[in-house]
């Protein structure tokens, strides 16, 4: 055997000590197992070209994948050294060089001449390996460095990239929430005004002096402002917005408005609603600014009258009282009635409620008692003819009929159908109505048989007090008569006035008068107590509303749906709505929601 040469074992010293600095791409393999150089020694040649193709083949893909040019490794930059491409490594042909040696040693004589090496020759590719392993410590080196420099660039390229990408995801998720940009401000306006609202606001810390007064000081001062300049301090901030939506302020005001829920004598009737908002409707009453509409339609023509009690309605309908709800909006009605009153044999003419009672008077000369909230109900013969009005007030009934007589009922259980006083009017009674004091009633006839249709009873003895006016024509007479106070009430009828009437200044002149401009007759009238007054006109429907402190009338309203003219037979109405009934319908005006 031939042992190897000096060189081989400098050689593999010296691989062993670059395999220390780190790991080294596979050695190619000749087809003999033997690992040699590409050069034209050593066993295996044709394999070891086609091994060192295939290498070729791989870098040419790795490099595509990559995608970018290597520059040179001793340059620094990160890229492999030309020599590397196709061609292996000079410290891995040192090695194999080596290797190669010592299996040409243990070959023989015959062998290397199959190898087609010596020794010689493989001292040489040894010396060739020894000359190259400098250069390719050198270029592991500069591929070591580059490696490390490549990863920096590729690391900051990604954080550079990161930020941009977060930003792109930031405009793509901001363009899908363009299209609800408008909802979310809308939506955070609202949540502040609530918040706003939740939490008191207090004075503004810059501003007026004026603010700074104390509150008592502050009303006195907005007292004395109108409403358009209350609306404009209103709009200054948030505090002077709630300052001025005091009730104090507003009730000045709504005292001079129309229906706003305030007597003359400056009675609440409604405490439960804010003096603003109803000072706000008033100001629809006043412009005429309403929405009509139909709550109940018959088929057949009637005379209906109705009564408000809370929410709901009682209208008489042929010879039954029906009781309905309305809905919260007030401008309609549950179909469904709440509850039938029946009793009478003929046509229900007129109806109050009082005590939890309705007291009804009929066309068949009866007067019925039914409890609201029960079953019970009584009835008894009252006249020889039909009733044509009733009244009731501190357990004291009233009646008047066209047998030209009133008379006066007690309304205790015991006592229902016992006559008190009666009356002999001389004339057809076609409106009745007790004082508020409970002293006197006021009866309204045909005026044929008598110089004044309006004349005063006492109500103990039944005995006449006095009489009203003194100038009217034959044949007005007074179809609807209602006590405002103690001392004033209001009456209408055939000959197209309005009459209002002050017991302690005149009772021979009424103190004013509205006369109906297209002369028609008035069939019925309601008042809010201040200044609004509402009539109903016999022909084609007409609800009028008039202002007591001017002559003229403010604003008239045709209801009439029908090719058919038809009088308004009663009128009621609340601080929101008018209530009209007529032949055919039951009419609304709704002035909270025109």
């Amino acid at each position: 055997m031939v042992s190897p040469p000096p060189g081989a074992a400098a050689a593999a010293a010296a691989a062993r000590a670059w395999l220390r600095v780190g790991p080294a791409p596979r050695p190619l393999m000749g087809s003999q197992g033997g690992l040699g150089p590409p050069g034209n020694g050593g066993p295996g040649e044709g394999e070891s070209r086609e091994e060192r193709k295939l290498q070729e083949g791989r870098v040419a893909r790795g490099k595509r994948r990559k995608g970018k040019g290597k520059g040179k490794a001793g340059a620094g930059q990160g890229g492999r050294g030309s020599g590397a491409e196709g061609k292996p490594e000079p410290l891995k042909a040192k090695e194999a060089a080596g290797l190669g040696a010592e299996a040409g040693a243990r070959a023989g004589p015959g062998e290397a001449g199959e190898g087609g090496g010596s020794v010689e020759e493989g001292e040489r590719r040894i010396v060739r390996g020894d000359k190259g392993s400098a250069g390719a410590g050198k270029e592991a080196k500069g591929r070591d460095d580059g490696k490390k420099e490549d990863w920096r660039v590729r690391t900051g390229r990604r954080e550079e990239a990161r930020p941009a990408r977060a930003q792109g995801r930031g405009g793509q998720a901001w363009g899908r929430l363009a299209g609800t940009g408008a909802a979310m401000a809308a939506a955070a306006e609202e949540e502040e005004e609530e918040a706003a609202a939740r939490e008191p606001a207090g004075r503004p810390a810059a501003g007026p002096a004026l603010w700074r007064l104390p509150e008592e000081l502050l009303l006195l001062i907005c007292s004395y402002l109108d409403m358009q300049a209350l609306g404009r301090l209103a709009q200054v901030c948030r505090w002077l917005r709630r300052f001025t939506s005091c009730d104090l302020l507003w009730r000045r005001i709504a005292r001079a408005s129309l229906n706003s829920g305030f007597t003359r004598l400056g009675t609440d009737l409604m405490a439960s609603v804010p003096v603003k908002e109803r000072v706000r409707v008033s100001q629809n009453w006043k412009l005429g600014r309403c929405r009509e509409g139909i709550l109940l339609k018959w088929r057949c023509s009637q005379m209906p009258w109705m009564q408000l009690e809370g929410d709901s309605l009682y209208i008489s309908q042929a010879n039954f009282i029906l009781a309905y709800q309305f809905r919260p909006d007030g401008a309609s009605l549950n179909r469904r009635p709440l509850g039938v009153f029946a009793g009478h044999d003929e046509d229900v003419c007129h109806f109050v409620l009082a005590n939890s009672h309705i007291i009804s008077a009929g066309g068949d000369g009866k007067i019925g008692i039914h409890k609201v909230h029960s079953t019970f109900t009584v009835k008894y013969s009252a006249h020889e003819q039909e009733v044509n009005c009733v009244d009731c007030k501190g357990g004291i009934i009233v009646s008047g009929s066209r047998d030209r007589t009133a008379k006066v009922w007690p309304l205790a259980s015991g006592r229902l159908g016992q006559c008190l006083h009666t009356i002999q009017t001389e004339d057809r009674v076609w409106s009745i109505a007790i004082s508020p004091l409970l002293s006197s009633f006021v009866t309204g006839t045909a005026c044929c048989g008598h110089f004044s249709p309006l004349r005063i009873w006492d109500l103990n003895s039944g005995q006449l007090m006095t009489h009203l006016g003194s100038d009217f024509p034959p044949g007005a007479g007074v179809l609807d008569v209602m006590y405002e106070s103690p001392s004033t009430l209001l009456s209408c009828g055939y000959d197209t006035y309005v009459r209002y009437w002050d017991l302690r200044a005149s009772v021979r002149k009424c103190v004013m008068e509205w006369e109906e401009p297209h002369d028609s007759t008035l069939y019925c009238l309601q008042t809010d107590g201040n200044h609004l007054l509402a009539t109903g006109s016999s022909y084609y429907g007409v609800v009028r509303l008039w202002d007591r402190r001017q002559r003229a009338c403010l604003h008239a309203f045709p209801l009439t749906s029908t090719p058919l003219s038809s009088p308004v037979y009663c009128l009621r109405f609340t601080t929101k709505h008018l209530y009209a009934a007529l032949s055919y319908n039951l009419h609304v005006l709704d002035f909270h929601n025109p």
